[in-house]
């Protein structure tokens, strides 16, 4: 939603999870003041390139902590593997604990808005966040029955275009594919005012 801030806030450079940003806590630390270094970032003047793990290293901008919330289970070295199904999404948005730190940062936000028009969701439907943005648009739908809540559905290209192929064709996960985008689609749709698929692909990645 759209909001505006007051004062100095839209200036203080805040970041998210420290460890799962380059930052860390590091714009700042973790109560937003800057000067600490993150564990990726390089020593203040050195030249040396930062080490880079996750696609969250490349990541400059500075993410207020209520802006993000973190899949423990299915980071990197969590103890859960892949979030590859539409279950196992759905799944993490029926805990209780999990649903209340979703509300907390929605209402954040919710709260600094002069005039709230809508949502927009962006989500994977190829994979498990097609059941976590299931869950979150009916979350929204439930608690803002009144205002509008527009929907994209995210679909990779699985040929080659430009010279890059994406997506190994496996029996197995092809079939996850498939059934996480039906599902996906058809409770996006339920929840939202508008839903629009979005892909590179004509197939919608069903192929």
């Amino acid at each position: 939603p759209h909001r505006s801030l007051p004062g100095d806030e839209a200036q203080r450079p805040v970041t998210a999870a420290p460890g799962l940003f380059p930052q860390g806590d590091a714009a700042g630390d973790a109560k937003g003041d800057p000067g600490a270094a993150g564990p990726g970032a390089a020593p203040g003047g050195s030249q040396d390139a930062p080490s880079v793990r996750l696609w969250s290293d490349y990541l400059n901008v500075h993410l207020h902590p209520k802006s993000v919330y973190v899949i423990r289970q299915y980071l990197h070295d969590g103890d859960c593997g892949c979030l590859e199904a539409f279950g196992q999404g759905e799944s993490l948005l029926q805990d209780p604990a999990c649903v209340e730190e979703l509300e907390d940062r929605l209402h954040f936000y919710v709260e600094e808005c002069d005039y709230l028009q809508g949502f927009q969701v962006l989500c994977d439907l190829h994979n498990g966040f097609s059941g976590v943005g299931a869950k979150v648009t009916e979350l929204l739908h439930d608690e803002y029955s009144r205002k509008g809540i527009l929907t994209w559905g995210l679909t990779p290209v699985l040929s080659a275009v430009g010279g890059w192929i994406f997506f190994p064709q496996d029996p197995q996960k092809s079939f996850y594919r498939l059934m996480n985008t039906a599902l996906g689609i058809a409770h996006l749709s339920r929840h939202s005012s508008l839903f629009c698929p979005l892909s590179l692909s004509g197939s919608l990645g069903l192929k």
